[in-house]
């Protein structure tokens, strides 16, 4: 079985690309899926989140709000994030755990299986060494904010005020790029990015670790 990594900045559209890997035959699990998951009521992960940064993060139905929680995490102010290194210390080591579970599973059910983690903090989390290989995905960075601003429904000034302060907390696409196996370029339409996650799928297939 062939183990991915895939990951890329805020808004780059790692998402996206891991569904056309999907439609592809690839097997996907997405973190952010599984910490929602590991943050509903009744989880340790939830009980652990709600004791670190209080009831104020709640909903009225007691499930996480995870704009309070982003706002907690990320602070609203300039500079390092306060607090986001305390948040990944309580749900990364859970989603991880979720996450292996999921690939013994599907090494046990397809022996050649192509199994995809999608996950933004791949590197910063410096995990890369559990993958075969890495795909990095980027686009421009006026991109972000107009995808983040549509995905969320809020103006460019908040999407780009939000976007710089999590973009805080990753590693630049210079980084990842130089890190990466494959890159996939989102700058485009989304005919050319699947142009790319094909052929990047073909040479996945041959067991080649570039393109040819």
């Amino acid at each position: 079985m062939l183990k991915l990594g895939l990951t890329g900045g805020i808004a780059s559209g790692k998402s996206v690309v891991g569904e056309m890997f999907a439609k592809l035959g690839a097997h996907l699990t997405q973190a952010d899926a599984v910490a929602h998951a590991l943050m509903r009521p009744g989880r340790a992960v939830y009980d652990e989140v709600v004791r670190r940064f209080g009831r104020e993060i709640l909903n009225p139905d007691g499930s996480v709000n995870r704009s309070r929680l982003a706002e907690a995490a990320f602070g609203t102010g300039g500079g390092a994030p306060p607090r986001v290194q305390e948040l990944n210390e309580i749900v990364h080591p859970a989603v991880i755990a979720q996450e292996n579970e999921w690939l013994e599973a599907i090494r046990r059910r397809d022996p050649n299986a192509i199994a995809i983690v999608e996950a933004a903090l791949i590197l910063e989390a410096k995990a890369g060494g559990r993958f075969d290989r890495l795909i990095v995905v980027t686009c421009r960075p006026e991109q972000r904010i107009l995808r983040f601003a549509r995905r969320l429904g809020i103006s460019e000034e908040a999407a780009r005020a939000e976007v710089t302060r999590r973009m805080a907390a990753q590693m630049p696409d210079e980084e990842k790029i130089k890190a990466a196996d494959f890159v996939i370029d989102n700058s485009g339409s989304l005919e050319e990015t699947e142009q790319q996650v094909q052929r990047v799928f073909a040479a996945l297939r041959l067991g080649n670790k570039t393109l040819p």
